[in-house]
């Protein structure tokens, strides 16, 4: 399969600074790769074809500049958008570096740390709206605990929807035609971090003041880091309208956050999620939230970005022709065969209905014996991945 796969606008790939940017520093090495200026990565991201670059406020604007040093960052930035027609959909607030944060921010137990990340957040709100974002993402990197002994866990849920409706309130006031996306991540940089998974941000979303304004951002390592389906809570935030923005990557089961290239580990796993995304027109951008290898230079970063965007349209092509394919299609049809016996009970509940059903007679020995044909439609599923369909 030599086609070019060239990413389009309406692809919607986006990256952020800190990704394309990172330099290959890890807990046991010095970085490898030159840091690059926000404006030569804004150049880079064109040059590889993708549509947006999302951004902290700090990968823009360093934590310690002037408010003029700031404006020049910022007004050289907006000119290379301008430039390369590039647009910023999502941008976020670095609330885990700084050491201010080591014990959380919305979290922390001294309250001046909290007011401070408030105030922080609402600054990093208003560049992002002043640059085009129209989603505003919340990764709580240090809400958490190495020891249960620091913190009560009902405290940190109760401080966590004080900031959420707070800051709602103000994009409210504000005017902002802005929404939240919380992304959730069971550990690293913490010990263990408070809203571990998708399914607890959903949760917690039903608690909020405005929670129409707010929804998830999924990321695939943050779920396959605890051994979880990332697929399964997507779909259950697609299927509660919350699935606002979500993070492509890739990682080995259990392993530390890895951020490796789309696709790059767990291939079938990445196939049935952007099939996915696809059949149910997720219309939202499709960011990338990885790096390259630390053996790569800037020709090594560029192919990282190129091949995250390959490899997610070689499987949109593949998800089509799994639709398309009719060994598979008349093998799901088999599978989901239903001959209207049992129509009489379906819908909403009556008690005519209950009472029919609890007389029914069922030939449970039958419904065991029944073969379902999934290790052949897996097997279907593989060989049509490897080009032999």
């Amino acid at each position: 399969m030599t086609r070019p796969f060239l990413p389009q606008p309406h692809d919607k790939f986006t990256f952020g600074l800190w990704t394309v940017g990172n330099v290959g520093r890890d807990p046991f090495g010095d970085p490898v790769r030159w840091a690059m200026s926000p404006v030569e990565i804004v150049h880079l991201l064109a040059e590889v074809g993708a549509y947006g670059v999302n951004f902290h406020d700090n990968d823009l604007a360093p934590i310690d500049a002037s408010p003029a040093e700031r404006d020049r960052i910022v007004r050289s930035f907006r000119q290379a958008l301008e430039d390369t027609g590039l647009v910023v959909p999502m941008a976020t607030t670095n609330l885990f570096t700084d050491p201010a944060f080591k014990d959380g921010a919305f979290t922390a137990n001294d309250p001046r740390v909290r007011a401070y990340a408030l105030q922080k957040t609402m600054q990093a709100i208003d560049l992002g709206v002043e640059l085009g974002a129209q989603v505003y993402v919340f990764w709580g990197g240090r809400e958490g605990v190495e020891t249960d002994a620091a913190k009560n866990p009902v405290t940190a849920i109760q401080r966590t929807r004080e900031a959420m409706n707070f800051l709602c309130e103000y994009v409210q006031d504000q005017g902002y035609d802005l929404r939240f996306a919380l992304e959730a991540k069971p550990n690293e940089p913490r010990g263990d971090i408070y809203n571990a998974t998708t399914g607890n941000m959903l949760a917690f979303i039903a608690t909020l003041e405005h929670p129409e304004m707010v929804g998830v951002n999924p990321e695939v390592a943050h779920e396959q880091m605890a051994g979880l389906n990332f697929l399964h809570h997507v779909a259950q935030a697609w299927e509660a309208g919350k699935l606002f923005h979500i993070d492509l990557n890739d990682q080995a089961f259990g392993r530390y956050d890895q951020d490796y290239r789309f696709g790059a580990v767990n291939l079938k796993s990445a196939f049935f999620l952007v099939k996915f995304l696809e059949d149910v027109g997720y219309d939202g951008s499709r960011h990338f939230d990885a790096h390259a290898y630390r053996t790569e230079d800037r020709e090594g970063v560029k192919d990282f970005a190129r091949g995250c965007m390959r490899t997610y349209l070689i499987l949109k092509e593949k998800a089509a022709q799994w639709n398309a394919d009719r060994e598979i299609q008349a093998l799901l049809a088999e599978i989901n065969a239903d001959d209207g016996s049992t129509d009489a009970w379906k819908g909403a509940y009556s008690r005519a209905k209950a009472n029919a059903l609890k007389a029914a007679s069922f030939d449970r020995q039958a419904l065991g014996a029944r073969g379902l044909g999934y290790e052949r439609l897996d097997q279907l599923t593989v060989e049509l991945l490897l080009g032999l369909r």
